[in-house]
């Protein structure tokens, strides 16, 4: 079985972590991990490559991705759960779906920061929005 874990480096992301390395026993066989962190693309200034190149970008979103998967790594490699890390592109909450669709997850796990319906009413969010475009089940970690 593979689970999809979406992180952001936040201790809000290391609690659904913590969630499937707790409740890896749950499964007939250790579920294999879709690690994955989504970083919004960067705006595109005019003459912007002029001063910043491709590979500096590319460079950037290397840093930031490894960094918010850092602390994910330390659990995951602590429960001995087998992960592939994936460092993606795009609007966040559509890029979990595709890749879990993409990599056939069976699950997606990913942490909300439980503001509420009033502030996800005028806010938005990416768990509220994995969970409309998700076919797979999502669970939610506070």
């Amino acid at each position: 079985m593979k689970i999809l874990v979406a992180v952001d480096g936040s201790a809000h992301a290391l609690n659904a972590v913590r969630f499937v390395t707790e409740h890896a026993g749950w499964y007939r066989d250790k579920p294999a991990i879709e690690l994955v962190f989504v970083h919004a693309p960067l705006p595109h200034l005019p003459r912007m490559g002029m001063v910043v190149s491709n590979e500096q970008v590319q460079r950037y979103y290397k840093e930031e991705g490894d960094k918010a998967l850092a602390g994910a790594r330390r659990l995951l490699d602590a429960a001995s759960l087998q992960y592939t890390e994936h460092i993606l592109i795009g609007p966040v909450a559509e890029s979990i779906v595709q890749h879990a669709n993409t990599a056939a997850c069976a699950q997606i796990v990913l942490a909300t920061r439980g503001m509420g319906a009033a502030a996800n009413l005028l806010l938005g969010s990416v768990a509220t929005r994995v969970l409309h475009l998700a076919a797979v089940p999502v669970t939610l970690v506070r």
